[in-house]
């Protein structure tokens, strides 16, 4: 005969487990599988997938990503935030591919109140009622084309024209070029534009090379990005030619061949890590990286789009550990709350592409730590000094 005080003792242990337990952490990932950003896309999936593989539960709570294809398009990837965090309750977005799609992203997750690490760059976004909630791994424009005008600087040279994309991304690169040449005394003398979806840029190049320019500096990446290069190696440029970080891509290299040697781009220590210093925290965390890569994708890793959605997942395991040990429970709007401000509290987390520092005030978060300079020579990255 079974006593009441077994019964009770039953009763109590029943009731006690759900409480005990804890839901997985959500975390809800946008990304452009398909469309003109796909080159992009694909490549920051297999990104979170190494960073799964990397590190797949915090403090003993499992971590189950949920991912949508925004198929390259600015109004999917809202709608996708939207459903991650109304339906399936995230905790925490990340995405996407595309400045345009990523903006578009981050203005969903603010008016949701839901924090956000972005994975391409994007402009300033406002804070929104209790923020900021928005962070990103990609280095500032600025700091990146930084290093292209103080290497043009270092050469000499005065002029230069700008072939990029005519959207949001193209506007990034310009106008971080304008600002920082102009402090240099060096003159932007074309501003020529494209879309992604175009398949000749031969005007532009005319009109870029019209302008006798000393250097020429391309704002297009991923595929789209090789038309400029191929078309002014058709047209016999001969000079210095730089790009951006959006360049560092197999499908880049892929189509622009022999096109791209020469090309000098500033981009994130990743792509360099074997030869970075042996003292560099950086090389550490990089090589982690191609070997959670390889074991999660079954290959090794040519781009560094992936990179930067590592680093998210980094920075979001990191934030999470510390909302978690403050007591939130994954599932929960206090989690949410916990894990943006543990988000802004971020210090010296070391990732792939630079070592990340936010604050309330900076949402980039990255030092002249995230840069380096690297020439293309035969579909290879060769680091300058």
């Amino acid at each position: 005969m079974i006593s009441m005080k077994s019964l009770l003792g039953s009763a109590l242990l029943i009731l006690a487990g759900p409480q005990a337990a804890q839901a997985d952490i959500l975390v809800g990932f946008v990304t452009g599988l398909s469309g003109p950003v796909s080159s992009i896309g694909i490549p920051n999936a297999k990104g979170i997938a190494a960073g799964e593989t990397y590190v797949g539960e915090i403090g003993g709570e499992k971590v189950r990503v949920i991912q949508l294809d925004d198929a390259s398009d600015a109004t999917a990837s809202a709608r996708n935030a939207r459903k991650l965090v109304e339906q399936e309750k995230v905790d925490i977005l990340i995405g996407t591919s595309g400045a345009p799609q990523t903006l578009a992203m981050a203005t969903a997750a603010i008016e949701m109140k839901v924090p956000m690490i972005a994975v391409s760059p994007i402009a300033s976004v406002p804070a929104g009622e209790g923020g900021p909630w928005v962070v990103q791994t990609p280095q500032p424009m600025p700091l990146l084309v930084q290093g292209i005008v103080d290497h043009m600087k270092a050469h000499g040279l005065k002029t230069v024209a700008f072939i990029g994309f005519s959207d949001a991304l193209g506007d990034l690169l310009y106008d971080s070029l304008s600002q920082s040449a102009k402090a240099a005394d060096i003159k932007v003398i074309a501003n020529e534009r494209y879309a992604r979806s175009d398949s000749s840029v031969t005007a532009q190049v005319l009109r870029a090379l019209a302008a006798r320019p000393d250097a020429i500096m391309l704002g297009g990446t991923g595929t789209p990005g090789a038309l400029p290069a191929i078309a002014l190696s058709e047209r016999g440029y001969k000079g210095p030619l730089y790009g951006n970080n959006g360049m560092i891509s197999a499908d880049f290299l892929r189509l622009a061949g022999k096109t791209a040697n020469g090309i000098i781009c500033p981009t994130g220590p990743v792509i360099a890590a074997e030869q970075l210093a042996a003292n560099n925290p950086i090389q550490k965390v990089s090589l982690a990286y191609r070997t959670a890569y390889e074991k999660a994708n079954g290959e090794m890793p040519t781009d560094s789009f992936s990179s930067y959605s590592f680093d998210g997942w980094v920075v979001f395991v990191d934030a999470a550990k510390r909302a978690m040990a403050a007591g939130a429970k994954p599932g929960s709007p206090e989690f949410r709350s916990a894990l943006r401000q543990a988000l802004f509290a971020t210090k010296e987390v070391v990732g792939t592409q630079g070592v990340y520092n936010f604050t309330p005030a900076d949402r980039h978060g990255v030092d002249d730590r995230s840069r380096v300079l690297v020439q293309i020579e035969d579909g290879k990255y060769k680091l300058l000094p």
